[in-house]
């Protein structure tokens, strides 16, 4: 989650599998959703084709270290 972001993703090929709150739902190419500021987030690539897709940032702050990790699979703090 961000405390001071928002993002827009749009999905350009593939498809994002994509948990956003307490729902999750796919997205294919041309689709988009909102994640608004504060929402806990994340994106998985469910098929074989690989997952391309723009992210647009936007709120007060853009910073990296405005990233909060809940549950990190791949081991980034």
């Amino acid at each position: 989650m961000h405390h001071h972001r928002a993002e827009h993703w749009i999905v350009v090929s593939g498809t994002a599998k994509v948990t956003r709150g307490t729902e999750t739902f796919l997205l294919a190419e041309n689709q988009s959703t909102y994640i608004p500021v504060g929402e806990i987030h994340s994106l998985e690539n469910p098929g074989v084709i690989p997952l391309e897709l723009i992210e647009v940032q936007s709120g007060s702050y853009l910073g990296e270290d405005d990233i909060v990790r809940l549950n990190d699979r791949y081991g980034r703090s």
